[in-house]
């Protein structure tokens, strides 16, 4: 039975779809079976998969929407044992749409369900907000990974998302688990770096990945040539931090079984 990972914090640049990326890609390395569910209607996962955005015709928008089925939005990319449901502009207009609804919580719940006996691993990509696209992710995932960069304003908002996570285990999730908290953006040279890492260590223990993703030219390069770090640069800084933070995951799985 495969679980899903809904990436998220509302605060933009912190990571999320870097990591959504290169957490597939590394855990498809390690032979897992992964899919993607790009849920930003900036659609980077999905241009950072090598997928052309301009020519998605079917992803989550239709998937959320209900005119396709999640079969029918499912495509490969070029990352070993790592598939996609692909983002779109169009995606913008599902939070209206869904407005009045019944149920457009689990829209995308009841949308991706029956594929938990086909892959190991669901990962969300959400978009940086708090709004019904996030809550859809969150309340169809196991668990929620959020990245923190390691930067002056990193524990600004986690407040805020951390109160909407207990409000969705106690209204539509109650199942659902923080994963963990992944430091990304790390200079070992700035203070300040240290300083966070340190304060979210004080505050949150147990719950942070012993994994920090490191500043990484490499890392930001990868996206524009549509691959993952793992595929662009396997021996740089980015893919092994990557690796090790797939390794850390499957190893606190394998102790929750």
């Amino acid at each position: 039975m495969g679980k899903i990972i809904a990436i998220a914090n509302q605060k933009g640049g912190v990571g999320k779809t870097t990591t959504t990326v290169n957490l597939a890609a590394s855990l498809g390395v390690l032979e897992k079976k992964v899919l993607l569910i790009d849920a930003d209607p900036q659609a980077n996962a999905t241009s950072g998969l090598g997928i052309e955005v301009e020519e998605v015709t079917q992803g989550t928008y239709q998937l959320l929407e209900h005119t396709a089925n999640a079969d029918e939005t499912i495509i490969k990319t070029s990352s070993p044992n790592v598939d996609l449901i692909p983002s779109h502009i169009d995606l913008v207009a599902i939070e209206i749409e869904l407005v009045d609804k019944d149920e457009r919580e689990y829209m995308l719940k009841k949308a991706i369900s029956h594929l938990r006996n086909t892959y190991d691993y669901i990962l969300i990509d959400c978009a940086p907000s708090l709004g019904l696209l996030t809550l859809n992710a969150l309340t169809a995932a196991d668990s929620v990974i959020i990245p923190i960069q390691c930067e002056y304003f990193a524990l600004e908002g986690l407040g805020k998302l951390l109160n909407t996570i207990k409000s969705i285990q106690r209204i539509h999730n109650p199942d659902l688990d923080i994963e963990g908290m992944l430091l990304t953006m790390y200079d070992s040279r700035l203070r300040l770096s240290n300083q966070v890492v340190e304060e979210v260590k004080k505050h949150f223990s147990d719950m942070v990945f012993d994994t920090i993703i490191q500043r990484n030219v490499r890392l930001g390069e990868a996206p524009s040539y549509g691959e993952s770090i793992i595929k662009y640069d396997a021996s740089s800084k980015g893919a092994t931090n990557y690796l090790n933070m797939a390794n850390e995951l499957l190893k606190k799985n394998r102790q929750k079984v």
